[in-house]
């Protein structure tokens, strides 16, 4: 990635923290707790007598959770089972309920989310930082050893192909924020804000037992194309400006389309979706970014668990009805309401 996009990046990850502390603030109390893990910048504020043990029992998950899904980490479980899981391994009960639930999420979006996609991505550099367009033959040759179908978990023991290989990242950050609402419950906090790089999950209400704001950041510069009033959801983007290349005057984002094994190009700028779980939630902005306007409103109207935030590369925010009267107007005008 160039200097540019890195600070592209720290920029994004900035302005939304500011926006979320001026909301922990004004309920006083709260203990926060920064620190960079999975490969982003992770702040979690709660308020409750035991908050600040709480944070660190919170930081430990999160550094124990990468430790064990990172792709690149050679100690990690996740890199393990890349080396030669034809054989069949044996998973922890939290990898064991990423994947079953990413696989999940597979077949309700026709494959849209892909976890078996990690040869494609490496290739493309998003793992590693070695920026480059792939020739369409070696991408063909990729794609032939990808497909979550054909991905066996059975019993708490996954059995790939030869060659294929798993990356779980467009699901980890949010599964770490049910992982961390969930420690923060145990310990008795009741009011709390999880920031993993932009995956938001939220305990309860705000300590004045308001909704918290959430903005959803402008893809084309400064502010938020809308903010959300919301309680104890998960609040997940997936845009094409959040991690991303330039190669002689265009764009290539680490969002990739399973079937073409390219970048997804389809006239979207980001989804964002308000959910109850942070992993569902994560998922399927990947997902829904990938399958398109048309295709995201579709599903949003077949399975009706969830809500979203669409914002199209002509600038259009599109707002599902169940949200729309808790989003405020932003940067880009007034939203279109999309009703089932």
């Amino acid at each position: 990635m160039s200097c540019k996009n890195k600070i592209k990046c720290l920029g994004i990850f900035s302005a939304l923290v500011t926006a979320l502390t001026g909301c922990v603030g004004d309920g006083g109390d709260m203990k926060t707790s920064e620190f960079f893990a999975m490969d982003t910048y992770i702040s979690i504020s709660a308020r409750g007598e035991e908050a600040e043990e709480a944070l660190r029992c919170c930081r430990r998950e999160v550094e124990e959770l990468e430790a064990r899904l990172s792709v690149t980490d050679e100690s990690s479980e996740i890199y393990k089972i890349n080396q030669g899981a034809e054989k069949g391994t044996d998973l922890s009960g939290d990898t064991e309920k990423i994947i079953a639930r990413a696989l999940e999420i597979s077949e309700k979006t026709e494959g849209a989310l892909d976890i078996s996609l990690y040869p494609v991505i490496r290739e493309w550099g998003f793992t590693t930082g070695n920026y480059k367009i792939p020739d369409k033959s070696g991408l063909a040759k990729l794609l032939k050893n990808t497909g979550y179908e054909k991905v066996r978990l059975e019993d708490g023991r996954l059995t790939l192909p030869q060659g294929f290989s798993l990356d779980l990242g467009a699901v980890a950050k949010g599964y770490a924020g049910d992982k961390v609402i969930e420690l923060l419950k145990e310990k008795g906090i009741t009011s709390a804000l999880v920031n993993l790089g932009g995956s938001i999950s939220l305990l309860g209400a705000r300590p004045d037992g308001s909704d918290w704001s959430i903005g959803i950041q402008n893809p084309f510069g400064d502010g938020y194309a809308c903010v959300v009033s919301a309680s104890g959801k998960a609040i997940v983007t997936s845009g094409n400006y959040q991690r991303y290349f330039e190669e002689n005057g265009r764009r290539y984002c680490h969002i990739i389309d399973p079937k073409t094994g390219c970048p997804a190009d389809n006239g979207l700028a980001s989804v964002t979706v308000i959910g109850s779980s942070g992993l569902v939630s994560d998922g399927l902005s990947t997902a829904l970014f990938v399958m398109g306007e048309e295709k995201a409103v579709e599903l949003w109207r077949e399975q009706g668990d969830f809500e979203m935030v669409i914002v199209a590369e002509d600038k259009r925010v599109l707002v599902t009805e169940g949200i729309f009267d808790n989003c405020t107007v932003g940067e880009l005008g007034k939203p279109v309401k999309v009703e089932r």
